[in-house]
């Protein structure tokens, strides 16, 4: 690793932890598409690499969020608990699509536009709205585990933390508060995090000093998103994310047709 990226990622890390502190995403849409289309990690390595800087990003933020009551304790606790066993499925999936690394991108591409589309379009339309404010998420305890299984086998696919799924589906399938959502949403990355980190790194797939380097800024930055968080309308962060993630989705997915945009 060159001496540049030892001090990129932790800056990297550090604007990652920031936004997805805010957002809930766990900033992993920040890290993957920098490692890998502009730091040179190939497909599989940089979700390896980015899952396993999530679980520090998760832990931090979940605690900022905790301190300040953002987040739904038992909503949470159903979807890691389910989001575990479809990490484990999903972590097998992705060892079978190793040799399609095209079909991994093209994959990853269409995850983050279903997302971004939503998003795009709410944070235009909502930007007069009331805040929707709430202690809880609502919705059954069956709804919340086959959502968080769902996330977690595209989690051990993508290596994305699952916050890029949690966030909109919480407060679009679930009408979850949109404060509460970032809180509980990093709460449940926690254990998704870890069980996919660990296999990818016992799998081979993690650089680990660049993981590191990352998690140290997204531990700082992830603080500094949950205290701040408050701050900004959630229109807003659904219209700068949905764009990024139109961005990020668009670029995987015409690279898989040999159409490179920058």
């Amino acid at each position: 690793m060159s001496w540049e990226n030892w001090l990129i990622l932790p800056a990297v890390g550090g604007v990652a932890g920031f936004l997805g502190g805010i957002i809930g995403t766990g900033g992993c849409s920040v890290m993957l598409p920098i490692l890998h289309f502009w730091l040179g990690f190939d497909a599989p390595l940089a979700i390896g690499t980015t899952l396993f800087a999530v679980i520090f990003t998760a832990l931090s933020g979940a605690w900022g969020h905790l301190r300040r009551r953002n987040l739904d304790l038992r909503a949470a606790l159903w979807l890691g608990g389910s989001g575990v066993a479809g990490v484990l499925l999903g972590s097998w999936l992705f060892k079978l699509l190793l040799s399609r690394t095209q079909l991994l991108e093209l994959i990853l591409g269409l995850v983050f536009l279903w997302p971004a589309a939503r998003m795009v379009w709410e944070g235009v339309l909502q930007r007069r709205q009331p805040v929707r404010e709430g202690r809880e998420i609502p919705g059954p305890a069956w709804g919340l585990f086959v959502f968080g299984f769902a996330v977690g086998v595209v989690t051990g696919i993508a290596g994305l933390g699952g916050g890029y799924a949690l966030v909109p589906g919480l407060i679009y399938l679930f009408g979850a508060p949109v404060y509460l959502t970032m809180g509980t949403s990093l709460a449940t990355m926690i254990p998704l995090a870890a069980v996919g980190g660990g296999i990818k790194l016992a799998q081979g797939y993690v650089d680990l000093p660049a993981g590191l380097l990352l998690a140290l800024g997204t531990i700082v930055g992830a603080q500094l998103g949950a205290r701040t968080i408050k701050r900004f309308r959630p229109a807003t962060l659904k219209l700068i994310f949905g764009l990024y993630f139109l961005y990020v989705s668009l670029k995987f997915i015409t690279g898989f047709f040999g159409i490179h945009i920058w």
